[in-house]
C-alpha cells in the first residue's frame, strides 16, 4: 500500500511527495516513480516531520503504530490520513480527541476503494427492509486483523440503518460458537489465504428470498482515488471525519 501511495501521489497534479517513513530503511532517500528525484526517507517519523513539513501525512501501517504517528503529526500540524485497520473505539476517540486539540483534520476509512464505499451505502438501504444478514470477508493470509474493518463497519452502519439489531437465527436454542463473530445480530465470518486480495458479501435474506451485494478488489490500485480525495478533502476540515462517504456526499 505504501509503493501505491507514493505512486498515486507523484501521479497527480495537485499534490507532491515530501518524505517517507519506513520501520527498516537501506539509505537516506527514496527514488521517485518514473523520475530521477528523491525524497528523505528514515525510520524517524520526527525528523521527516521537522524536515520536510508536509500538510499531510498518510498512514498505512499496522494498529499498535498508529497513534505514536497521530501524535506526532498532531503535535506538528500535520493533517492525517489514515488507511490502517483495527483500531478500537478508545484509539477513535483518542484520535478525535487529538485532532481538535491541535485544530487539525484527520480522515479515518476502513476502505478507501470507492465501491467498497458504494457497497456499505447499498447494504444500509437493504438492511431497512430484510431482517437477516450476515457478511463473508476474504482477505489474503497476511492481513492481521480479523474481522476487517470494512466488514465491522459495513454491519454497524446496516444496524444503524434499521435502527435495530438483525434477527439472529438460532440464538435462542445454543451458542453460535461456529457462526462468526456477531455484530449487532450480523454474523460476520473471515477468510484468509493466499491468492485472496480484498473481497466481501453482504447477504441479507427474507421470506422465500435472498440479496447478494458482493465488492471484490482486483488490484490495490483502486484504493488509490479514494487515498487522493481524502488527501485533498482533509486540509479543508478540522477534527475527525470516519469513512469516505461523507467525503463522497453519500
Amino acid at each position: 500500500m505504501g509503493q501505491e501511495v507514493v505512486k498515486a501521489v507523484c501521479q497527480e497534479p495537485a499534490t507532491q511527495l515530501a518524505g517517507a517513513v519506513e520501520v527498516e530503511v537501506d539509505g537516506n532517500s527514496l527514488n521517485l516513480p518514473g523520475s530521477t528525484q528523491t525524497v528523505p526517507l528514515s525510520s524517524d517519523l520526527d525528523y521527516i516531520l521537522t524536515s520536510c513539513q508536509p500538510d499531510v501525512m498518510v498512514d498505512f501501517t499496522v494498529a499498535p503504530a498508529v497513534m505514536t504517528a497521530v501524535s506526532a503529526a498532531a503535535k506538528h500540524g500535520v493533517n492525517l490520513v489514515i488507511g490502517t485497520t483495527g483500531l478500537g473505539a478508545d484509539a477513535l476517540s483518542e484520535i478525535e480527541r487529538l485532532a481538535t486539540a491541535h485544530k487539525i483534520g484527520v480522515v479515518v476509512a476502513p476502505n478507501f476503494a470507492l465501491g467498497a464505499i458504494l457497497m456499505i451505502h447499498l447494504a444500509k438501504i437493504a438492511a431497512r427492509y430484510l431482517d437477516y444478514a450476515e457478511i463473508i470477508e476474504l482477505h489474503h493470509e497476511r492481513k492481521v486483523d480479523a474481522p476487517s474493518g470494512t466488514a465491522l463497519a459495513t454491519a454497524r452502519a446496516m444496524a444503524a440503518a434499521r435502527g435495530k439489531a438483525f434477527i439472529q437465527p438460532g440464538a435462542k436454542e445454543k451458542e453460535l460458537v461456529s457462526r462468526g463473530q456477531q455484530v449487532e445480530g450480523v454474523a460476520v465470518h473471515s477468510v484468509r489465504l493466499p491468492g485472496l486480495l480484498a473481497h466481501q458479501e453482504v447477504l441479507l435474506g427474507g421470506p422465500g428470498q435472498t440479496l447478494t451485494i458482493r465488492h471484490d478488489t482486483i488490484s490495490r490500485e483502486c484504493f488509490m482515488p479514494g487515498v487522493i480525495l481524502a488527501i485533498k478533502e482533509v486540509v479543508n476540515r478540522k477534527g475527525l471525519v470516519y469513512g469516505l462517504d461523507s467525503l463522497l456526499g453519500l
